[in-house]
């Protein structure tokens, strides 16, 4: 099938692997809204229909025969060990088979030389790792007593073990097989069998004759057009704008302020291939039914669900944790839910160690490139800071308020103060997310190098500034001012509802999530 999608691929400047893999996602559209006409009462059709089009896209169109046969052995293994390990260890032996096949598939890529621009195993296994190694604490939450789990597991918790349908079915639902989103099992049978749309006040919605709710077609185009948008400025505006363009003989010759600028234009057109490949997989997700999730103001329904990243909040972030919670929202939720709480003992916060067991995680999930463990140590070392900064600054600029009274209008300096906030968290994620991509340790040095390693020098200035007593200054500002914080750990926690969430927020609760380093998805496009 080369022949189709080679001339497109000559006249667009990419490789044929990467066009099929984006024709891969642009034929789920349609196939997605094949799907959602097999009645939910025939759940049986709707998982072969799933299995079948994974291996359309594996053998015919993309041609990576053995990659097809390594995931499905992964998903025996890890049907067969959970079903019959029926030990607390279960969910660590199916952590290690399957996460230990994807590092080898890591080395074999390094060792090989493969280009990123080749469709090959370790993309759709990076998916697969997280949902088997999800599937296997969801089963073994369903073996605990039910005082002993969180909100989030008691409502992931999986009690009736799948068929072997039903598992090959979630494992290789076709809109997220190849790039996401990852999606746990509960999800995946809610729908199948359609349940999240049975609630009373749901169907009260619903027009004579219609299973779902309104306005999924329009989400899902919609999303369709932002990652064709995404994906035309990536094409077009790349080869101009990226970040090894600090590598070009000339460019060190530039005065530093103006190398500075001219490195954060590549950032947002770098981002924009990740954009476009989870904004397309999104709105085939979307189409199948999956991302509702409920009604919001105004009766109108809310089909985000499925999202795996929030462009304007990360291109205009108002701190860094913010940025870090719209980045690859899944996997976030990955290794919170998977790593970070289960690494930590039982009847202890997590600490220092949970956070770096979970960087390694995030690290050794996403190969073994030196460019990553770069931007997750550089990451270690900004969240400390950006932490330290909205504990020192946040206070004095923003005075705290009842709960009846309204917030008071922001001040000239609040005003100034995010401005600040943007400019400086989008300009440290472009260089600490730099080696990111340009992967090389050699070449990400020399690209530190040409930008006058400003984003060290922030980071580790402010870190420096801080523990040598200016976090002290702050809070001795805040205590005569009268708006220092309760200690840590003090202050009673926002009630959660059922999906992990704030009461009264749509946005999941990242329990100590500024720890968890920027995953970024790398199985997509790149020049």
């Amino acid at each position: 099938m080369d022949a189709l999608f080679l001339p497109l691929a000559n006249a667009v400047g990419a490789s044929v692997d990467q066009i099929k893999l984006i024709s891969c996602l642009l034929v789920a559209y349609p196939l997605a809204s094949l799907f959602v006409r097999i009645p939910s009462s025939q759940p049986a059709l709707r998982h072969l229909f799933s299995i079948f089009v994974a291996v359309l896209f594996f053998f015919p169109v993309l041609q990576i025969y053995s990659a097809f046969f390594q995931l499905l052995g992964s998903i025996l293994a890890t049907y067969f060990v959970a079903k019959y390990d029926k030990s607390s260890r279960m969910p660590w032996v199916v952590f290690v088979i399957v996460m230990g096949h994807l590092t080898v598939n890591h080395v074999i890529r390094a060792v090989y030389g493969f280009s990123y621009e080749t469709m090959e195993v370790t993309g759709p296994q990076m998916v697969l790792t997280m949902k088997l190694t999800t599937f296997a604490w969801n089963v073994y939450d369903g073996r605990r007593k039910e005082e002993e789990l969180d909100k989030w597991q008691l409502s992931k918790r999986i009690t009736q073990y799948p068929s072997l349908l039903e598992f090959l079915g979630y494992s290789f639902y076709f809109p997220g097989i190849l790039v996401g989103p990852y999606l746990d099992y509960p999800e995946y049978m809610e729908l199948i069998n359609e349940t999240m749309f049975q609630h009373a006040h749901v169907k009260a919605t619903l027009k004579e004759g219609r299973r779902l709710p309104p306005g999924r077609k329009r989400a899902a185009y919609t999303k369709m057009f932002m990652g064709l948008v995404y994906l035309g400025a990536f094409v077009l505006l790349g080869p101009k704008y990226n970040f090894s363009i600090a590598l070009k003989p000339g460019f060190t010759k530039m005065p530093l302020w103006k190398r500075i600028a001219l490195f954060q234009l590549g950032g947002p057109i770098e981002r924009a291939k990740y954009y476009a490949i989870w904004t397309l997989t999104e709105g085939a997700s979307v189409l199948t039914g999956l991302g509702f999730t409920d009604f919001g103001v105004h009766g109108k329904p809310n089909w985000d669900g499925a999202a795996n990243v929030k462009v304007w909040t990360i291109e205009f972030p108002s701190n860094f944790k913010v940025l870090l919670d719209a980045w690859n929202m899944k996997t976030n939720v990955w290794l919170r839910e998977c790593v970070y709480k289960r690494v930590t003992p039982k009847g202890k916060k997590p600490g220092n160690l949970s956070s770096m067991i979970t960087f390694f995680t995030s690290a050794f999930w996403h190969g073994i490139a030196s460019g990553y463990y770069l931007t997750f140590l550089m990451g270690g070392f900004i969240t400390a800071a950006a932490r330290q900064a909205r504990a020192n600054f946040r206070p004095l600029l923003v005075p705290p308020t009842t709960t009846n009274s309204p917030p008071p209008p922001p001040t000239l300096i609040k005003r100034l103060y995010d401005i600040s906030s943007i400019t400086l968290s989008a300009m440290i994620l472009n260089y600490s997310a730099s080696p990111f991509i340009i992967l090389s340790g050699r070449n990400s040095i020399t690209t530190w190098k040409a930008l006058g390693w400003y984003g060290h020098i922030i980071i580790m200035g402010s870190l420096v500034f801080f523990y040598a007593g200016g976090t002290a200054f702050f809070r001795g500002l805040q205590k005569k001012r009268g708006v220092l914080p309760p200690p840590r750990g003090g202050a009673k926690k926002p009630a959660e509802n059922g999906n992990g969430s704030a009461s009264g927020s749509g946005t999941p609760v990242s329990e100590k999530n500024f720890v968890l380093p920027p995953s970024v998805d790398r199985f997509v496009p790149s020049q």
